[in-house]
């Protein structure tokens, strides 16, 4: 009835409208301008090749800011004049142009597109390129694959998604940060970090945290990239061989990461809301002895140590109160007080996107708040704002995009992790609280974990990255463009120690002990790009150079200054009200970075392809003579499917021989190392404050280099349902830049240069993309990925004379640890024993170090699954690696002392002749002879820690909508919900018992589209 009403409404209206405007027309008519046709409606259905209905086809008129989407039924209805054009597009299916000819209803059928590799369009950085037509190594991961994930960081989206990208998370609490490898380690220096850059603007991933502030809860590692909401991303592309990073540069020596925020997009205005809330809980807890198993051992420490006489002392009971003062049948489990809470995180968004054929637009707000699994208040809050215009001339010649992005973070924590005291604490341990709610110090005989919530950090940090690119047609074939960008990430931190904090027994007050450590720091960096395009067609051939220019300037100041001794602690955030001031750090640097850089691709008969690219990189961070490095690479490609042997139906529908050589550096070394360097030391010589020498001069060190070799076969079959590409790498990077250790009577402790090592990672890389079932109604995918990495240090000049002889061989890779040999027990005095491998009978902390284990993943991949039915869709990714790394005897190796441990050292030697794994008892009061670290440093402290993880699943229903444009959908999504590993640790992905292992999350969300 409404709409019949709404309907006799608007045709009453469209009669008003002729009677009063008929005149004018009818004027304008006689005074030849073209009358336009009148729009009528047009309805009709979609349907693919086998006549099933298409849910979700766009289409558009042609030209006109008019569009509609098909129901559930296929149908649609839209308005047109009899000489408009329809343009049906959909993903997986071929884009169709319909001419309405006056036809008020039609049906329309579309033609399934698999994959069509030629339109799948891969970010190069100053480039684009075709999947299809690409020469280089370029992993990605789409917004449809990152959407899906509870996470927030960028980082985590990409874990286990991409061959030859090997990413770990550093910890489980929020802002915390990650390591990223591109194919290994590829310097001795440990710089492993790539580039990233985003929205085409270079971005400091490097933490600007400072260790004193930072440390004991993040690991001093928070990571910038915690500034992008994940839900803005649209695509991340990582450049790995040498052919898509040489145009980079020193700057692409350990690969590139592209980050793409989200567009605008034609059509009418659209609002998008999406809220979703997550829980999150340690996944796994370590099996501790209980309080009958800690005591026992306990007591039989201090008797094998020679004092249990002294246990019927009551003036010694202070010296062993978890024997002699607290309950002795108490038990707690620490791991489920101090790190089994449940941690939350809630989400909202909103955007708004749309636009003309010309103009599109996108702005985006995000809020979101997290919780920790520790006791508490502490959170994580982000507000994320991002803005996107993009505009073209009416003849297309000029364009501009601009693009900005701010966003502002509060992480308020503990000043440390619980984790290592969970995993340590004795289980007879008193109660957290007094029976008034106070903190129990229990007759000051324990330090209370609980107490580290009276230490505060803080941190605030506002992160904003600008973008603007012109560009211009001069020609049909020429474009001048230019990029201007800008980033400014601001980190602000403290960390509080008041003297409540501590045990009273201490002594400590206010005016003694409080203290507070501040870290303030900053990076800006400018850059600008102006390029220059050239596109040609000439008949067989098709030619495509670049050619441009980089001019970057970057500033970096951090300041850290403690402030000790307050009148009050709840004066404590005041560094005025401080006695005394210190400056930690005080430093300042300047970094100005300039290249040119090239492009030649040529294209014959779209099947044979030639990629060059170039660059020369100027740095101010070289001498004289020095600034200047040539960087460049050769790609070919030879798209063999596209020859006459094959045919239109063959089975291999895409086959493609590709290969790559060239040459990246690296800078990475820091401002100022070639120059006389002196800092303040804090120190005074007679009242004057005192400079300390801390750099030497030497000019004479260079860039270093890396050779990237890469040959690739990329297969399609049964109309590329199923895609197969290898791939083989080799990096070998040399004139390796490294602090040389120089002797104290040098009053410098080491010098930059250029060491004659050579560093070798090969590997093989596996990517498998299959379409099993394709249909309007059920479609399921998979996705496969598997990386073998090798990593060895070819050759290294002089290193059996240098400092780095117990850190490195010839013939083995970076990541080797070197270990003592455990020999077992010796079952008749109850002692760990080792190999003395040099012979003198004792056992050293070098020469005796002599066991290689490799702590680098043998290999690593992913495995996922889409499978859509009806409105549902279920994906589910699994991430597996096999490696090896520290166990729980790293930590934890001798039973007997005054710390939990696992409940394997309850297996201990007691009586001669016993045949066990685990020494007799110490309590600790008594000196090991060195065994307890000798043990703890050996092969026994390694093991197996590979795993397959369900890294994410995410369940999807789409709401059938009743209002055209309206689309819902609810969803569930988990996150490390299962892991198969025979790891004996906290965690095989972060095997640490320090920091909080990454954690289980379930994940309930809602998304509005209208």
């Amino acid at each position: 009835m409404q709409h019949s009403i709404l309907c006799m409404r608007r045709g009453i209206l469209s009669m008003l409208f002729y009677v009063f405007l008929m005149p004018f027309f009818l004027f304008t008519v006689q005074a030849g301008t073209v009358l336009e046709l009148q729009q009528a409606t047009v309805s009709g259905t979609v349907t693919d090749t086998s006549g099933n209905p298409l849910v979700g086809v766009n289409l558009v008129v042609e030209s006109k800011n008019v569009g509609a989407i098909t129901n559930m039924n296929g149908s649609f209805s839209i308005q047109a004049s009899p000489t408009d054009v329809l343009l049906f597009s959909m993903v997986g299916f071929k884009t169709l142009s319909v001419p309405v000819s006056g036809r008020g209803e039609m049906i329309v059928q579309m033609e399934e597109d698999v994959t069509a590799l030629g339109e799948v369009v891969l970010n190069a950085g100053y480039y684009t390129v075709s999947e299809k037509e690409r020469t280089g190594s370029i992993a990605t991961i789409k917004a449809s694959v990152i959407d899906k994930q509870p996470v927030a960081n960028p980082l985590a989206a990409m874990q286990g998604h991409m061959s030859g990208v090997n990413i770990v998370q550093s910890t489980g609490v929020p802002g915390g940060g990650f390591t990223v490898e591109v194919r290994g380690r590829n310097f001795l220096s440990g710089v492993s970090d790539p580039l990233f850059i985003v929205d085409g603007v270079p971005f400091g991933s490097q933490s600007l945290g400072a260790l004193r502030v930072s440390n004991e809860i993040l690991g001093a590692n928070v990571s910038p990239l915690n500034a992008i909401n994940p839900s803005d991303i649209e695509s991340i592309e990582v450049l790995k061989d040498a052919d898509a990073t040489a145009i980079y540069g020193s700057r692409g020596a350990n690969g590139v990461v592209l980050i793409t925020t989200k567009k605008g997009k034609e059509g009418n205005t659209k609002f998008d809301a999406h809220v979703s809330t997550a829980l999150g809980k340690v996944s796994h807890f370590l099996e501790l002895m209980n309080t009958q198993q800690y005591l026992e051992v306990r007591r039989e420490g201090v008797i094998n140590d020679g004092y249990g006489s002294f246990l019927d002392n009551p003036a010694l009971d202070y010296v062993w109160p978890d024997i002699k003062s607290w309950d002795n049948s108490r038990y707690t489990d620490w791991q489920d007080e101090l790190i089994g809470g449940t941690a939350y995180r809630n989400n909202a968004q909103l955007s708004i996107s749309g636009g003309s054929q010309n103009t599109h637009f996108l702005i985006s707000g995000a809020y979101q708040k997290e919780t920790t699994v520790f006791p508490g208040d502490s959170n994580y809050k982000r507000g994320t704002l991002r803005s996107q215009l993009d505009h073209s001339s009416e003849n297309g010649k000029f364009k501009v995009n601009l693009s900005m992005g701010y966003s502002n973070e509060k992480n308020k924590m503990p000043g440390s992790d619980f984790t290592s005291k969970a995993y340590s604490l004795e289980p007879n341990a008193p109660a957290l609280y007094d029976d008034e709610g106070n903190i129990n110090w229990e007759n000051n005989t324990w330090d209370n974990p609980i107490a580290s919530l009276e230490e505060n950090y803080v941190a605030r940090s506002n992160t904003m990255i600008a973008n603007a690119v012109v560009s211009y047609s001069i020609l049909k074939d020429l474009v001048f463009r230019s990029s201007m960008g800008f980033t400014d990430y601001r980190l602000d931190s403290y960390r509080t120690m008041p003297s409540s904090a501590r045990n009273p027994s201490l002594g400590y007050t206010s005016q003694s002990y409080s203290n507070l450590i501040t870290n303030g720091s900053q990076r800006q960096s400018w850059i600008v790009e102006p390029q220059l395009q050239w596109k040609k067609g000439l008949g067989a051939f098709s030619l495509d150079m670049l050619m441009g220019a980089t001019f970057q300037w970057e500033t970096s100041d951090q300041e850290v200054i403690r402030g000790l001794g307050f009148p009050s602690n709840e004066l404590i955030q005041n560094l005025a009200a401080a006695r005394t001031l210190e400056v930690i750090t005080d430093l300042d640097s300047e970094y100005r970075y300039n290249a040119v850089f090239g492009r030649i691709n040529l294209k014959v008969l779209d099947r044979y392809i030639l990629n060059l690219t170039g660059r020369r990189d100027g740095s101010s961070r070289f001498g004289p003579g020095k600034q200047f490095g040539n960087f460049g690479a050769l790609g070919v490609a030879w798209i063999f499917s596209e020859e006459n042997i094959f045919g239109e139906h063959a089975i291999l529908s895409y086959g493609k021989l590709r290969a790559s050589y060239g040459t990246t550096g690296s800078d990475n070394i820091g401002d100022y190392q070639y120059l006389d360097t002196y800092s303040v030391s804090g120190n005074d010589y007679d009242g004057v404050t005192a400079l300390e020498p801390t750099g030497i001069f030497n000019p004479q060190f260079g860039w270093e280099e890396n050779k990237k070799l890469e040959t690739a076969l990329e297969l399609g079959f049964l109309d590329d349902r199923v895609l197969l590409n290898t791939a083989w790498y080799r990096n070998r990077s040399s004139n390796q830049l490294v602090g040389i250790p120089l002797a104290a009577t040098t009053g410098f402790t080491e010098l930059t240069g250029n060491f004659d090592a050579l560093v070798e990672n090969s590997g093989l890389e596996v990517d498998l993309r299959t379409i099993n079932i394709q249909s309007s109604k059920v479609s399921w995918s998979t996705t496969f990925n598997l990386t073998i990495p090798k990593n060895r240090l070819v050759a290294f000049d002089g290193l059996e004379s240098s400092t780095f002889v117990n850190q490195y061989i010839v013939g083995e890779p970076l990541t080797i640890v070197k270990l003592y040999h455990a020999m077992g027990v010796d079952s008749e005095t109850g002692l760990y024993q080792f190999e003395d491998y040099n012979g003198d009978e004792a056992i050293s902390s070098t020469e005796d170090r002599q066991w290689i284990e490799d702590l680098a993943p043998k290999f690593y991949g992913g495995l996922g699954n889409t499978l859509r039915l009806g409105n549902f869709t279920l994906d589910a990714f699994f991430q597996f690696k096999k490696q090896r790394a520290f166990n729980t005897t790293r930590f934890r190796a001798t039973p007997g002392f005054k710390e939990n441990g696992p409940v394997a050292l309850f297996d201990r030697w007691q009586n001669p002749g016993d045949m066990v794994s685990v020494q007799r008892a110490f309590s600790g009061l008594a000196p090991t002879g060195g065994l307890d670290g000798f043990q703890k440093e050996s092969n026994t402290a390694v093991s197996d820690a590979s795993f397959i993880r369900l890294r994410n699943i995410s369940l999807n229903y789409n709401v059938p909508s009743l209002k055209d444009g309206l689309d819902i959908n609810v969803y569930l999504q988990g996150q490390n919900l299962w892991t198969i590993t025979g790891y004996n640790g906290p965690d095989p992905e972060q095997p640490s018992e320090l920091r909080l292992p990454p954690l289980r999350q379930i994940s309930l969300g809602l998304q509005v589209s209208f």
